[in-house]
């Protein structure tokens, strides 16, 4: 047993946060879209504090070699939305049941990458790129999956922006969203602990995800964010449904 977790369930999680953080190494997003589905799966309690974590600390591999194509301007108010969503966040986590939320939030995702496939383009202005740091403070805080949304108004960007704006969002909303758990006592050390032993795994992906941008950034970027959202939707609305 370390830090009161088994180790094959330290294993587990091991194996999702790297798939997943190859995925939003190479993409852009997809980190919490494939490891937080295997954390709530075989550690419950870790819950949403530790995979917010690595949602903060990975990003910065991302904006290390490609901040300069980060939509800054926009991303004022992709965060300006989500510090008030993360309030409503907090609420949810502290008496809402994760099971209805995630069916939610999962119906909404995949009615937006339905929408977006063929018919509607979600245009980048102040009022999407707020809206969509809203519900994705509300969802990341409360399931800390809140990339789908402003992945999806990002989709037609070239893939370095689609990356260095997600990082930058993911960076500067999971500070705000810890600090909201924190603030309503749903993080604790052992939470920051086991996050932090897992650290390594995140370097590991980095290195992993490099050679591979490359291929995708040749037209493939879009579908591959309305890919990943729409299997993530999937994924959380079958394990919120079975409970």
């Amino acid at each position: 047993m370390i830090l009161e977790v088994d180790g094959w369930v330290l294993v587990a999680i091991a194996v999702g946060l790297f798939l997943g953080a190859t995925l939003q190494g190479i993409v852009g997003i997809g980190l919490n879209l494939v490891a937080a589905p295997v954390v709530a799966i075989v550690a419950p309690a870790l819950m949403p504090a530790v995979p917010l974590v690595w949602a903060v600390l990975y990003p910065f591999a991302t904006l290390a070699r490609e901040w300069r194509d980060a939509d800054w301007p926009g991303l004022r108010w992709a965060v300006g939305g989500r510090v008030p969503g993360t309030a409503v966040g907090v609420l949810i986590v502290a008496s809402v049941s994760d099971r209805w939320l995630g069916v939610v939030t999962a119906l909404m995702v995949l009615l937006a990458v339905l929408l977006t496939w063929r018919a509607v383009r979600v245009p980048v202005t102040p009022t999407s790129l707020g809206s969509a740091g809203f519900i994705g403070g509300v969802t990341g805080t409360a399931t800390s999956i809140g990339g789908p949304p402003l992945a999806i108004v990002y989709q037609h960007h070239p893939g370095p922006e689609i990356r260095a704006s997600m990082a930058a969002y993911f960076c500067l909303g999971g500070v705000i969203s810890l600090a909201g758990l924190a603030v309503g006592g749903q993080m604790t050390l052992h939470d920051l602990y086991v996050s932090l032993l897992l650290t390594p795994v995140l370097l590991l992906a980095h290195l992993v995800s490099g050679p591979l941008r490359g291929a995708l950034d040749r037209g493939y970027t879009r579908v591959a964010v309305l890919v990943i959202c729409g299997a993530s939707a999937l994924g959380l609305l079958v394990r919120s449904l079975l409970g």
